[in-house]
C-alpha cells in the first residue's frame, strides 16, 4: 500500500467518498471498528457501514437505523472481515469518527487522528486479514506522513472511555504490535 501525498488517497485501494469530511492535518493514527453499526452483532459484509459513512442508511430497514440514520459519521478507512480495504476521506481531510473525545489531555480528537474502522464486535475475534490489512495500511501512513512514525495506535475506547467500547477485549493488541514489529522499519 502508499498513499498519493498530493491527494491523500491510498493508491489501488476501492474508494468510497463520503460527504461527511472537512479540512484538517493528520497527526496519530487511531484503530477502531464498524460493527456498531451494524443492526446486530456478527451481521459482516452486508454494505450498511458503507451506507452510514455516505449518509444514506435507510431508517426504516431497522429500528437501530433509525436512532443513527440522521447522524453525519465518516473514517478515513474501513477494513471488512475479508481484510479488504476502503477509503472514505482522504487523509489530509478530517472524517467524523471519534465525536466526543480526549487522548492524552488533547480533546476533539477527529482534528488530529486517522479513522480506521475495522468491521467486527467487541466480543468476535477480529480474521487475521484484518490485521495484515491493518499492518500494511499502518506502515503506509507513517511512510507518507513523519509525524506518525512514532504515533501510538489506540481504539474508540482510549479516546472516548466510558462513551465507546470498540475495538473490545476480542481485538488482539499483541497481534497487532507484534505484526507491527515485524514490518519493515520505515526509513
Amino acid at each position: 500500500m502508499n498513499i498519493d501525498s498530493t491527494t491523500g488517497w491510498l493508491r489501488g485501494v476501492r474508494r468510497v467518498v463520503s460527504p461527511t469530511a472537512t479540512t484538517a492535518s493528520r497527526r496519530r493514527a487511531r484503530v477502531d471498528r464498524g460493527a456498531r453499526h451494524q443492526p446486530a452483532a456478527g451481521q459482516f459484509g452486508n454494505g450498511w457501514i458503507e451506507r452510514f459513512f455516505r449518509n444514506d442508511l435507510p431508517a426504516d430497514i431497522d429500528p437501530y437505523f433509525a436512532t443513527i440514520s440522521d447522524i453525519e459519521v465518516s473514517a478515513h478507512m474501513l477494513v471488512g472481515r475479508d481484510g479488504a480495504p476502503t477509503q472514505f476521506v482522504p487523509f489530509h481531510k478530517r472524517a467524523w469518527h471519534a465525536g466526543r473525545s480526549e487522548y492524552c489531555g488533547r480533546t476533539a480528537c477527529n482534528d488530529f487522528a486517522v479513522g480506521i474502522e475495522i468491521e467486527g464486535t467487541d466480543d468476535i475475534p477480529y480474521a487475521t486479514a484484518q490485521y495484515r490489512t491493518l499492518t500494511s495500511l499502518i506502515g503506509a501512513l507513517r511512510r507518507a506522513y513523519p509525524s506518525l512514525q512514532t504515533a501510538e495506535v489506540v481504539g474508540h475506547s482510549n479516546i472516548a472511555p466510558g462513551r465507546k467500547t470498540d475495538p473490545g477485549p476480542a481485538f488482539d493488541w499483541t497481534e497487532l504490535k507484534r505484526l507491527l514489529a515485524a514490518a519493515p522499519r520505515v526509513s
